[in-house]
């Protein structure tokens, strides 16, 4: 029984050198040397998952993209609604100017200042019955 005892003893020191070791190795792989040195890429963790994480970089651009594509959209967007703004602004000054032109005074009065032949019918209006 002694010499299992003995023989005992040096395993469960070469485990705890083991168990060691493999902290150290944990230890070094959350560094940021480790990360950024690109040793992460060889992890069986990160080759297993490779396909995983292909598409989750395509997804992450494809995001990205959409964000700045709807962002011009938008700027677009206020863009013409201002300038449909400005013309309804237009629009309306527009049209108060021709109603204040075609009136029957001012009508009247462009025709004298322009010495026209044209002028106003002086008869009574009739109307007409069945």
């Amino acid at each position: 029984m002694n010499k299992t005892r003995a023989h005992a003893a040096p395993n469960y020191v070469y485990i705890n050198d083991m168990e060691t070791e493999k902290n150290e190795k944990n230890k070094k792989k959350h560094s940021l040397s480790y990360i950024l040195g690109g040793k992460i890429l060889i992890e069986d963790f990160v080759i297993k998952q490779a396909k995983l994480l292909i598409l989750i970089v395509i997804l992450l651009l494809v995001f990205i993209s959409n964000k700045y594509h709807c962002a011009k959209k938008v700027t677009e967007f206020n863009k013409l609604k201002n300038e449909l703004m400005e013309l309804q602004n237009e629009q309306v000054i527009l049209i108060s100017r021709l109603t204040t032109i075609s009136t029957q005074s001012n009508v009247e009065q462009l025709l004298r200042e322009k010495e026209s032949t044209l002028s106003r019918n002086g008869d009574k209006v009739y109307q007409i019955q069945k």
